[in-house]
This record gives C-alpha cells, sequence and structure tokens, in this order.
C-alpha cells in the first residue's frame, strides 16, 4: 500500500541568498529611449561617409554592442536577420548598376560586358545592359553598404530596446500613434519568432528543412500565427479603450492639429534653412525653434484628454546619459570636419585606389561602441529550479 508523505517530512524551500555582485553593477535594462538615440545617432553618422572601411568597423561596433547587451526577449534573437536584409540591399544595387549601366569612362576596368538592349529616344540617358567596369560595380557596392549599415542601426535598436516599455514614454497625445508604431515596429521581432518556432518543430517532426517545399511548409503556419497575433491584439487594445473620443472637444481638437501642422512646418523650414546656405537666416534656427515651440504646445493641449498611469517607470541615470551621448557625440564629429579631411569620408575611385581609414572618425565610430560596456548588463536568463531529491526518511 503507498503511504502518504507527512507533512513534517517534507523537505522545506532552502532560501535563495542574496547575489554578491562584488562591487559591480546590478543587471537591469537600459532605458529604450537611450538605444534609439544611440542608434539613430550612428544612422546619422553612417551618412555623412562613403568610406568602406568606416562602414565595416561600424557593422563591427554594432555587433559587439548587441552581442555585450542583448537580453533573452523574442525581438533580441533578430539581428542576423537584419544582416541578410543589408546583404540583400547590397546585392540589388551592384545589380541594378551592372544593368542599367551608365557613367562608364574609357579608362574604367572592363569585367563584363551583357547583352545591349535598345531604348526609346524618351527614354535617353538611361542604358540597359552593356559593358560593366570595375569602379561601377565598386561604387555601387559603396553606396549599397552605406544603405546597409543604416538599416542595421535600425535594427539595432529594435534588438536592444524592448518596443513595448518604449510606448510608456511617448506624450499622452501620441498615445494612439505610439501604438501604431509600436505594433509596426514589433512585427519583424514576431516574424521571426513565429519562423524559428515553425522551424524548429518541423526539424523534431524531421520534416524537410531546405528547398521549395519547405518555404511552402513555413510561410502558411507563419501567416496563421500572425493573423492570430493580430486578432488577439486588437481585441486586447479594444478592451482597453483605444480609439475612444474621449473628452475633448472639436474646437480643442482643431487648435492641437492647427499648432501641430504649424509646428511640423517651422520645424521642415527651419531644416531647410540650416541646410542650405543661400536661405536667409530666419529659416534656420528661428525657424526651428519656433516650429519646436508649436510642436510642444500642441502635445501638451493634445496630452490633456489622456489620462493615464504608470508603474514602475523606466529611470533616466548615468547609464542612460552615457550611452546616448556616446552615438551623439559620434555623429557630431563627423559632421564637425575637426582634425581630417572631409575627402576621406567620401574617396574617389578615380583613381582606382584603396580607400585611407582617418583616425578621428574611425575614433568617432569606437566611440560609439563604448555603449556595449558602459550600459549595465541585461539580467540574466532565469534558470528553472531542480526540485531536490527526497532522503531516506521522506520515502
Amino acid at each position: 500500500m503507498a503511504r502518504t508523505l507527512p507533512a513534517a517530512a517534507a523537505t522545506p524551500p532552502v532560501p535563495r541568498p542574496a547575489p554578491d555582485t562584488g562591487g559591480r553593477r546590478l543587471p537591469r535594462t537600459l532605458h529604450p529611449v537611450a538605444w534609439w538615440i544611440w542608434a539613430l545617432a550612428l544612422a546619422t553618422a553612417v551618412s555623412r561617409t562613403n568610406n568602406p572601411l568606416l562602414l565595416f568597423l561600424v557593422l563591427a561596433v554594432l555587433g559587439y554592442v548587441i552581442t555585450m547587451r542583448r537580453t533573452e526577449a523574442p525581438w533580441a534573437r533578430g539581428f542576423k536577420y537584419y544582416l541578410y536584409l543589408a546583404l540583400t540591399v547590397v546585392t540589388i544595387r551592384v545589380a541594378f548598376r551592372a544593368v542599367f549601366a551608365t557613367g562608364i569612362t574609357p579608362h574604367d576596368h572592363f569585367l563584363f560586358s551583357l547583352p545591349h538592349i535598345p531604348t526609346p529616344d524618351w527614354y535617353a540617358g538611361i542604358q540597359l545592359g552593356g559593358p560593366v567596369s570595375l569602379e561601377a560595380l565598386l561604387s555601387a557596392a559603396t553606396d549599397g553598404l552605406r544603405l546597409a549599415c543604416m538599416l542595421c542601426c535600425i535594427g539595432a535598436a529594435n534588438t536592444l530596446a524592448n518596443p513595448k516599455r518604449a510606448l510608456r514614454v511617448l506624450p499622452g497625445a501620441l498615445y494612439e500613434l505610439g501604438v501604431a508604431v509600436t505594433v509596426s515596429i514589433s512585427v519583424a521581432p514576431q516574424l521571426v519568432q513565429s519562423v524559428q518556432r515553425v522551424h524548429r518543430a518541423r526539424r523534431l517532426r524531421a520534416g524537410r528543412t531546405k528547398g521549395l517545399r519547405a518555404l511552402r511548409g513555413i510561410v502558411v503556419p507563419v501567416l496563421e500565427d500572425a493573423l492570430e497575433r493580430s486578432l488577439r491584439l486588437a481585441a486586447a487594445m479594444d478592451s482597453r479603450g483605444y480609439g475612444r473620443a474621449g473628452t475633448a472637444t472639436r474646437r480643442s481638437r482643431r487648435i492641437t492639429g492647427i499648432l501641430m501642422l504649424l509646428g511640423m512646418c517651422g520645424m521642415c523650414a527651419g531644416a531647410y534653412g540650416l541646410l542650405d546656405a543661400t536661405a536667409p537666416k530666419l529659416l534656420g534656427l528661428p525657424a526651428m525653434a519656433a516650429g519646436a515651440l508649436l510642436c510642444v504646445a500642441g502635445l501638451r493641449l493634445g496630452g490633456r484628454r489622456v489620462t493615464r498611469t504608470t508603474y514602475r517607470a523606466d529611470p533616466w541615470l548615468l547609464p542612460e546619459w552615457a550611452v546616448a551621448g556616446c552615438g551623439i557625440l559620434s555623429a557630431v564629429l563627423l559632421f564637425s570636419n575637426a582634425g581630417f579631411n572631409a575627402a576621406e569620408l567620401n574617396p574617389s575611385i578615380y583613381p582606382l585606389s584603396w580607400p585611407t581609414l582617418p583616425l578621428v572618425p574611425a575614433a568617432a565610430i569606437l566611440l560609439a561602441g563604448a555603449a556595449g560596456f558602459i550600459a549595465p548588463p541585461p539580467a540574466p536568463r532565469p534558470v528553472t529550479p531542480v526540485p531536490a531529491p527526497r532522503t531516506e526518511a521522506a520515502k
């Protein structure tokens, strides 16, 4: 006959001792806005240069920071897919330059020739097919590499920052827009998670893992999973009152819209004035400052009709300032042209020569990589406790 285990004989739970950090920083998650500021500033710095050595250095910095500070969340595993997308962008850019052959000079290094397709007179200036040179392909590859680096910067922000936590720091007037942006940003990580889950299930069932049949067997479950997620999200948003009219009157909504529209026009005019040296001075900083004030006034007025509460607000401490400052300082150094020649950022391939690595821009990009050890380490993955074996007395 089976004997029941007395309550006194049960093994009491052993309390876990407090972790000894040894003077190190406690693990926590960095503020998501800090990661976005860092990534956007680094993308701005990338837009300044066309030097392939600096662009590859940016990719190395992104890989280092993501390796050191990514979490175990589902969206933190999708950076390799952004790398695949970056490689696709470079490939498409090179292929287009080879097909639409333009700007071939007699001094170029000829590689091969594609069949030429004659075009009508109104299509002048664009040639389909023809000779392809090494200089043309290298120029297309560097242009595509710059765009690929910018995409990887956005992918790094999606990998390191929690998109749902970023929603809580938006102003109240933008909560509906913030929800839409958060949903759109989280689509790619969720699709990556669905593809990994379906691929793992097919491997466990000894299904085909390569070829068109495997692609067809993965796409259908992923689309079904995406539809189910959309329906659950719509039901959750509807139950929480998203899209409600609120207590705002028609007059306050019109005033808010006018302020936001005028503010955005002022900021666009200010940006144009800063970029164009021949523009009047009033179209520079004064127009941008006036537009920013109008936008802030519109946000404050529109946020009065939205009442939100925050549970455990994310702190903005010294690591957040340091990480954001690393990215901003990197962009400022590349735009200041201090200590280096601006031509080193965009080396010419005519004549064809190996690009040089300017020290100041390289140091600025490495400064952005300091976020890999300035940011606090993420919390470790929780380990499921193993139950202790029963003793002889408990049998």
